[in-house]
């Protein structure tokens, strides 16, 4: 990328010929016809050498006064392309190849050979240029790789070949046509007859995008980033490629996609602050969908055995590494089985997707190889947090502040810690549990793991356990110290569900109303916010009374699949385009 270092030169230089072209030459076609193969000769006299530039303001990306000067220049070509009658935004551009299908065709090609009886159209956008003498180079990236455009000034009026150089920019779109030359180094190349520009670009690409740190302005722009680091492109090629394969793999499995509302009059399915909007016609408050959970279960009460969706939750909670407020999950609800089922189909997925995309089942994630070959460890809550602690959490029984006063001897959980505020909100034995697994275990379980058996407080969509009182048929699936997945054995009883959704209510109104007592600016924002008002989906418990038959069901966050599957540290990496804060 030589060329995008020197994008000032070019473009200066390009400006000077350009005025130069207009006040010495009539309207023509912008077409070039090169069908000589002669050797470029050097003895033309080249123009003195730029004035020196200050080397500190090279090392930077381009200044807005920079921007806004290349800006203008470029409008200004703009302007006397249109009045030499040629339109530099261009309907359509025929081409008969990508740069891909050439470098494949045209391999065999000796260096040095032209393989005159070849016509070719290519169409791509201009990242790099050198020009020597009576020669110019060009490179051309399309969706699929690059190629060389090769032009010779022999084969053009002195007129055309300024015109080459003055209106084409680093950044343009071009379309080129000819035959296919393989130089006497080895690089295959379009060996140009004809050209046009089909968008001219107006802003400069960054200088040294590769060593930007600016971070931030990578996501916002995501597009320039995709330009300037092809690579960025193809995090988005794999994502798609595994949105690709869930699809087949629950089609294979006999399950059907449904679509289910993002607007909904309750937020249920989960306990998250909601996306609040108003509908002006029905004069009523909606919520954006924190779940597709419950609406999926009324298919499984219709009468659709195997459904599933995949689809955006909105969340308006946290931004950090792993959270996004709107992210992509896939939902699948399967009548009659349960969560041993899911346990199956999850390692069905993600090894799927795997091999879809790196051909193997151990991949790296950030230093570290993760095997993904079955069967994956299967453990309890009660006993990982047994062997990361010491404390068995089942000898507390109801006693919650004994197992309060275990988890604070715990070292790495201080007095006015949040860890330890947190603590002291909890309401039962299972809630305590849970905060000491997510302090002590959750970042270990690198490998893959399924954690089982949750504690009921904290599972209010699962079934009770068959063998264990107070647990619950539930599993959480954990990569990386992440988790990607999570499951139950459905709830089905209509009485049971409506009595664990009001001690939820009661619950969350008791955090909302402690909360409230020290609430401060710092709390805006916060997971546990529970400012929000959690309601009962009457419509929901009114479905469960006409019996849905027994079934479990699972979540999995794809961006986080993703994630892993592109060794990307952050969810912003596998999202086009991340929810970011207002640039002040």
């Amino acid at each position: 990328m030589e060329a995008l270092r020197a994008w000032r030169a070019s473009n200066l230089l390009g400006f000077a010929a350009s005025r130069a072209v207009t006040a010495a030459s009539a309207a023509r076609p912008l077409r070039l016809r090169c069908c000589s193969a002669a050797a470029p000769t050097t003895n033309q006299k080249q123009p003195p050498p730029p004035p020196p530039q200050d080397r500190r303001r090279r090392s930077t990306s381009t200044s807005t006064s920079d921007r806004d000067s290349i800006r203008a220049i470029r409008l200004k070509k703009v302007e006397e392309l249109r009045g030499k009658g040629y339109e530099p935004y261009a309907y359509k551009w025929d081409r008969t190849h990508t740069t891909k299908e050439l470098q494949e065709e045209y391999t065999h090609l000796e260096n040095g050979e032209v393989c005159e009886e070849a016509a070719v159209s290519i169409a791509g956008r201009i990242v790099a240029r050198r020009a020597f003498g009576k020669l110019v180079f060009m490179t051309v990236r399309d969706d699929t790789g690059t190629i060389q455009l090769y032009c010779e000034k022999d084969n053009l009026t002195e007129e055309q070949f300024e015109q080459l150089k003055a209106f084409i920019d680093i950044g343009d779109i071009l379309g080129a046509s000819g035959s296919i030359k393989k130089t006497e180094k080895g690089e295959l190349s379009l060996y140009m007859k004809n050209f046009e520009i089909l968008t001219k670009s107006l802003l400069p690409l960054p200088d040294k995008y590769h060593g930007l740190t600016d971070v931030d302005k990578r996501y916002r722009q995501r597009y320039v980033d995709m330009i300037a680091n092809p690579e960025v492109a193809d995090v988005f090629r794999t994502r798609a490629k595994v949105v690709s394969e869930i699809r087949k793999t629950m089609e294979s499995f006999g399950f059907i996609e449904v679509e289910t509302p993002v607007l909904q009059g309750a937020a249920g399915g989960a306990e998250a602050r909601p996306f609040i909007t108003y509908h002006n016609s029905l004069q009523r408050d909606l919520y954006l969908r924190i779940a597709t959970e419950l609406h999926l279960k009324r298919m499984l009460v219709g009468g659709l055995e195997r459904v599933y969706e995949i689809g955006r939750i909105f969340r308006n909670e946290g931004i950090s590494a792993r959270h996004n407020p709107e992210f992509t999950t896939i939902e699948i609800y399967e009548a009659y089985s349960d969560y041993e089922s899911m346990m199956n189909m999850a390692e069905e997925i993600v090894v799927r997707c795997a091999m879809a995309t790196h051909g193997k089942l151990k991949v790296d994630y950030q230093g570290t190889e993760i095997s993904l070959e079955r069967p994956w460890r299967r453990e309890t809550m009660h006993s990982l947090v047994k062997e990361a602690t010491g404390i068995d959490f089942n000898s507390f029984g109801q006693d919650v502040e004994s197992a309060k006063s275990a988890a604070r001897g715990l070292p790495g959980i201080k007095v006015g810690s949040s860890e330890s505020t947190s603590l002291q909100s909890c309401s039962s034995v299972g809630h305590v549990l849970n905060k000491v697994f997510e302090t002590f275990v959750e970042s270990t379980l690198v490998q893959p793991t399924f954690v089982l058996d949750y504690p009921v407080e904290i599972s209010p969509l699962a079934k009770p356990h068959r063998s264990y009182a107070g647990l619950t048929e539930r599993f959480e699936l954990f990569i990386c110290g992440r988790e990607i997945g999570n499951a139950f054995s459905e709830l089905t009883d209509p009485i049971d569900q409506r009595s664990r959704f009001e001690n939820q209510i009661k619950q969350h109104n008791a955090k909302r109303a402690a909360r409230a007592k020290v609430k401060s600016t710092e709390d805006q924002g916060d997971e546990d916010d529970y400012s929000y008002e959690v309601c009962l989906d009457e419509d929901f418990l009114t479905s469960l009374e006409y019996g849905m038959p027994p079934a479990s069901g699972m979540g999995l966050g794809i961006d986080r699949l993703v994630m892993l599957l592109t060794n990307s540290a952050s969810i912003r990496d596998v999202i086009a385009f991340p929810v970011l804060k207002i640039q002040q």
